[in-house]
């Protein structure tokens, strides 16, 4: 039996992964963000608010926080700039989660460690977890919640999908293939069957 089951839930922009992980810990899962944990790590005061400001200069502060539209702004479009980015923010990300997995792990109030992460196999994390899920959702549902969330135009989003592996490649390479083309019910009884599968196959 594992001693606390690692879950990485990832998938493109705006295909539901939020909102799979949402179902996931109302069913009594930890659920992690590696968004969250950047925006919290991400001030002008921290180490890696220091160093992302060194990289991207000063004008990404604004009312002393980072300001993260700024930020993405300079990064997408720019490759070289945004793999100098992610080569400072993954490695504190990891960190923070990796210290949350031993704290629940101590805990023991959880049945799975669940972690929201967008670029998974991107960035070559697949390896820590027990199990991966690739969440994927018509193109044009996914713009259109894109849109609607962000306030953003349909080229962000492309902008956005172009730093990621095809949401084909990421279904092929997860464990568990969850598809979000149905309603928010569809979506929630999905995720009580990768729970209960999760749950007793440990």
């Amino acid at each position: 039996m594992l001693d606390l089951r690692k879950v990485a839930v990832t998938g493109g922009v705006s295909c539901g992964k939020s909102q799979l992980c949402l179902f996931l810990k109302e069913l009594g899962a930890y659920v992690v963000s590696t968004d969250k944990i950047v925006h919290q790590l991400l001030s002008p005061e921290t180490d890696l608010g220091k160093k992302v400001t060194h990289l991207l200069g000063p004008e990404i502060i604004e009312n002393n926080k980072i300001d993260r539209k700024a930020v993405a702004k300079k990064v997408f479009g720019n490759h070289e700039l945004l793999k100098s980015l992610e080569m400072i923010t993954h490695p504190e990300v990891f960190q923070e989660v990796e210290k949350q997995y031993e704290q629940c792990r101590k805990e023991k109030d959880h049945p799975l460690f669940v972690v929201e992460i967008p670029l998974l196999f991107e960035v070559g994390s697949e390896g820590w977890f027990d199990t991966t899920i690739t969440v994927s959702a018509n193109e044009a549902d996914c713009i259109e919640r894109f849109e609607a969330s962000t306030g953003l135009s349909k080229n962000s989003y492309y902008q956005r999908m172009a730093r990621q592996l095809p949401p084909n490649e990421k279904v092929a390479l997860a464990d568990i293939a969850s598809t979000n083309d149905g309603s928010l019910e569809d979506l929630r009884y999905e995720a009580k069957k990768i729970f209960k599968q999760l749950t007793t196959n440990t």
